[in-house]
């Protein structure tokens, strides 16, 4: 009867040791996807819409305000210590809707984009989503020097005058710059050497809207938004392309946007897959695509082999809208388009940042 007891007692220790052993080997990868999923909170603008952010090789994070309303403090700033200081000055970030028309300073930036150590400030020239006052452009900055180092300015035949010229991507390899118009459909795209901007697809049924409206919650957000997120894949030499208002993914290799005749451009056009509805784009170094899925508070990314995960998702993103990676993370700003009503004076806007994927 003794030996019976010990061995119940050595039994019961050993479930219990085994039990403990299966919880916690159960528990360790809902511990470790609860961590890489951690969403960090850069700053936060309050009653200032942020768009688009854009982080350089040393670390340094730089940030645009489009000129959708009155009161916007700054175009164009950078994050330091927390706080926003105008890039490169205040003089250059001090038009105002009303005021009339001055060269060098920003009027509607919708995009910057750090290269090395300049910054491409895309100037849609719209403010108010009106048309255009002048010729869309980009403002190069030395940011170290905040030097104004070229001005591109979109030619007459690049352009309408309904255009709204929205991101940007550098091809350094063929010195060009790739852009989308989500007002009038198209791409555009710049020839460094030369300064002269070709557009293309121009009302495309791959630049253009799919629908009307995007839904939020069983609530609709009427808008029609053509060509807007692009991102260059430098290993493969594609340029991926995806309307607001859609669900639909489009790539197009870099050397066919180099042919003169449209119709060629056009028949080289490649429908990639169905998605959700993003903002902008960007590719990792392993060839990942991540994107938003506005609809649904989600960022997306789509792999080399064609399928699509989600990275992270919940009320923390609210319209995910420009991407920028550094480090090892994304970085993107939630810029709340769907729940901007005509006064934003009481709504956080901010940047953030989440591990890429494995």
């Amino acid at each position: 009867m003794k030996n019976l007891s010990y061995i119940i007692i050595l039994f019961v220790l050993l479930f219990s040791c085994k039990e403990k052993t299966e919880n916690k080997s159960q528990s360790t990868p809902v511990i470790a996807q609860t961590e890489t999923q951690k969403i960090i909170q850069i700053v936060s603008f309050k009653g200032q819409q942020v768009t688009g952010v854009s982080v350089s090789n040393d670390g340094r994070i730089f940030a645009n305000f489009p000129r959708w309303r009155k009161g916007v403090k700054n175009s164009v700033v950078e994050i330091i210590n927390g706080t926003n200081a105008p890039f490169p000055n205040e003089e250059w970030n001090s038009w105002e809707i009303g005021d009339k028309i001055e060269v060098n300073k920003f009027i509607g930036v919708q995009s910057v984009v750090v290269y090395d150590n300049l910054i491409y400030v895309l100037d849609t020239r719209s403010p108010l989503f009106q048309e255009v006052l002048d010729a869309p452009r980009v403002f190069v900055f030395d940011i170290n020097t905040k030097e104004l180092e070229h001005t591109y300015i979109l030619n007459e035949d690049a352009y309408h005058a309904n255009s709204y010229i929205n991101d940007l991507r550098l091809d350094k390899k063929n010195n060009k710059i790739y852009f989308t118009d989500s007002g009038n459909s198209g791409l555009v795209i710049l020839d460094v050497k030369t300064k002269k901007f070709t557009r293309v697809l121009d009302n495309h049924s791959s630049t253009a809207a799919e629908v009307e409206f995007l839904t939020f919650e069983n609530k609709k957000w009427t808008n029609s938004v053509n060509s807007d997120g692009i991102a260059l894949d430098t290993k493969n030499h594609k340029l991926y392309y995806h309307a607001l208002s859609g669900y639909s993914l489009y790539s197009i290799s870099t050397k066919a946007l180099t042919l003169d005749n449209e119709k060629d451009i056009e028949n080289e056009v490649t429908f990639e897959t169905k998605t959700s509805a993003p903002d902008g784009m960007i590719f990792d170094e392993n060839g990942n695509l991540y994107y938003a899925d506005l609809e649904h508070n989600k960022i997306m990314y789509r792999k080399p082999d064609g399928s699509i995960h989600t990275l992270v998702e919940g009320d923390a993103i609210k319209w995910a809208d420009t991407f920028s990676i550094f480090q090892g993370y994304l970085y993107f700003t939630n810029s709340r388009i769907n729940e901007v009503t005509t006064d934003i004076s009481e709504m956080e806007f901010t940047i953030n940042k989440i591990g890429l994927a494995n």
